[in-house]
């Protein structure tokens, strides 16, 4: 999973089975086989049919998923269901009793025949204040428009037997013909307004979300993979041809650095863009699946800025198809979606997919070297401003609790640079031969999908594929209490730590920002009551200020991301126009451009003795 953090601060400036034996039937069920109805949606819900296969017990208990893999928080998905029922084969009501929030027991369970229920969205109660304790991150969540776009995350819709989970899964979906199923999965139906879908088991049909929307999806083939990129856009703003180009130099990119480590057959890209509206979504990034990544960001942003945070977020997710997809331990394999147990080892699962995210761009060319510094540097003082005494195991296997909960987000700051001291040690101990992607090949030839690890084996494993050095730093720095000495590591690679000048965003320092929307009247004000920074005092803007043009293009609410974006070409004493009203009275401000800068650590290549090494670092 991949959170989209710099999105929250401009989005709080804009809203603050029967037996043998019965006498109805002697026929054996051996599936689970569901109807999802897309047709009949009345107040944004959606009928469910599951019909059961044949039970043995006298009680059974279904299941919507508390928490789901690759979301590390606890969910509930079955605060969505409503009105369960549940029949046998003569139309019988059983007897149900809802046991807690995402559990139903069903009594005389022998002659179930099937259940029914009701299925709301979440997108529709998100808030986007805080994403964790009671809100659903938007990608692993659910969104049903009628006619327009259902964003079908299984686990949102379907839920599974007790003892029943290995069991296969036909799910029938009926749909408008005018909407078209994006999925890895393949439809077995081929009428227009009909698709289904087979798996061999629930787990197989969690990882495989569909998005039903207008037909909008482009595909290409790199090097054996098939692609898809699916993409709904509300107003139309954006096709999935728009953005193709760039997703192909990417994902190329991608492909071309993992080599033989990656058998994917198929992957798709999911894209559901936001209104932004009081009903939408608004939890911004990305969840990984093994064929698949579910992205949703807002509709407002320019062009430039969704495919940077396209290249961000899906980068991250396709990653995962090396760890945990690949390579992962048994509280993964046999994940408990209603009592997890969580793997000690997100330190590999999110940080060295992390660690690749960045990685292949400098290996692939997409980013220079002092980009890459740069990058590696914000995750130090990121990681720095979290709790850099606390064991990454510890907080990995306690991660849906307080306290480790609150530092989960370590997982892409020391978890990425965990990866790169990791590869450092290993390109130093090999001459540059090998680095961590060359682990990451014989884990994953040593165990892969099928195989997992035990949690506790996995440092021995790797220290026995590497060298003693890799074990001594994994056990004082990942599961011991002791702050990774960055330094010490860079220099091995000729880099030492450095500062610099860089100029900042003249609408937000940090994750504060110097405007806010009036949402009546959809204006954009200078913040009151704050120190603003040199671009405002140039100019001579006011808190309390509205900003109603800039260089004549007229900005509001409703395409304030186009005004950020077009701050981010702004260059110092570049020539700028502000049309504003202040008490009232409307007038032009001419004046140039004075960009607000500030002192930020940086890494810089200082020893060239090293260059040798570094260059197998980045590129071999």
């Amino acid at each position: 999973m991949k959170k989209i953090i710099f999105a929250f601060a401009f989005a709080s400036v804009l809203w603050s089975c029967k037996t043998a034996s019965t006498s109805v039937s002697s026929t054996i069920k051996k599936d689970v086989s569901v109807s999802i109805n897309l047709i009949d949606i009345k107040d944004d819900k959606v009928m469910v049919t599951v019909n059961a296969p044949t039970i043995y017990e006298d009680e059974i208990t279904y299941h919507i998923p508390k928490t789901v893999p690759g979301t590390y928080s606890e969910d509930n998905y079955g605060r969505y269901i409503d009105d369960l029922k549940a029949y046998d084969a003569k139309g019988n009501l059983l007897t149900v009793k809802k046991i807690d929030v995402n559990s139903w027991s069903i009594a005389n369970a022998k002659t179930l025949d099937k259940i029914t229920y009701l299925v709301n969205d979440s997108f529709d109660t998100e808030t986007g204040k805080k994403f964790g304790d009671d809100e659903i991150f938007s990608p692993a969540g659910s969104n049903i428009d009628a006619g327009k776009n259902v964003m079908l995350n299984t686990h949102c819709f379907v839920g599974y037997f007790t003892n029943y989970m290995s069991t296969p899964y036909k799910v029938t979906i009926s749909h408008p013909a005018t909407l078209w199923g994006a999925t890895s999965m393949t439809d077995q139906d081929a009428s227009a307004t009909s698709d289904t879908f087979v798996t061999s088991r629930y787990a197989e049909l969690v990882e495989n979300p569909i998005m039903y929307a207008k037909p909008d999806y482009t595909t290409f083939t790199v090097d054996g993979m098939e692609i898809l990129i699916g993409v709904y856009s509300p107003t139309g703003k954006y096709t999935a041809e728009s953005i193709t180009p760039e997703m192909k130099t990417m994902m190329t990119a991608q492909k071309n650095f993992l080599g033989k480590i990656n058998a994917t057959k198929k992957y798709s890209v999911l894209l559901y863009l936001s209104s932004m509206q009081e009903n939408d979504a608004k939890g911004f990034g990305a969840l990984e699946h093994p064929t698949a990544t579910t992205v949703v960001l807002p509709e407002l942003m320019p062009k430039d800025e969704l495919v940077k945070s396209m290249k961000d977020v899906v980068s991250h997710e396709f990653f995962h198809i090396v760890t945990p997809l690949s390579i992962h331990s048994k509280e993964i394999q046999y994940f408990d979606y209603n009592a997890p147990k969580m793997s000690q080892h997100l330190w590999m699962y999110e940080g060295v997919t992390e660690y690749f995210a960045n990685l292949f761009q400098i290996n692939q060319g997409l980013i220079t070297e002092e980009e890459f510094y740069t990058r590696m540097a914000e995750k130090i003082a990121r990681a720095n401003t979290l709790n850099d005494t606390m064991s990454f195991t510890v907080m990995s296997a306690n991660v849906l609790t307080k306290p480790y909960k609150d530092q989960y987000l370590n997982v892409y700051e020391k978890g990425a640079l965990i990866g790169m001291c990791l590869d450092i040690i290993i390109r130093e101990k090999s001459n540059g031969e090998r680095g961590i992607l060359d682990l990451m090949q014989k884990l994953s030839n040593e165990y892969g999908p099928t195989k997992p690890f035990n949690d506790e084996e996995l440092f021995a494993k790797i220290t026995s594929l590497t060298y003693p050095e890799v074990g001594t730093f994994l056990t004082t720095y990942v599961s011991g209490t002791t702050p990774i000495p960055y330094a010490t590591y860079l220099a091995k690679v000729g880099v030492t730590n450095s500062t610099e000048k860089v100029a900042g965003n003249v609408f937000l320092k940090g994750q504060s920002p110097y405007i806010t929307v009036n949402q009546e009247t959809k204006e954009i004000i200078v913040l009151p009551n704050i120190e603003l920074n040199e671009f405002y005092k140039n100019l001579g803007l006011k808190g309390g200020d509205v900003l109603m043009a800039i260089n004549e293009k007229s900005y509001n609410l409703d395409n304030i991301y186009d005004m950020i974006g077009a701050s981010q070409t702004w260059k110092e004493n570049d020539a700028i126009t502000v049309k504003i009203k202040r008490d009232s009275k409307e007038q032009v401000i001419k004046g140039k451009v004075k960009l607000p800068y500030e002192e930020k650590a940086s890494l810089k290549a200082t020893d060239s003795s090293k260059t040798k090494l570094k260059e197998a670092w980045f590129k071999g």
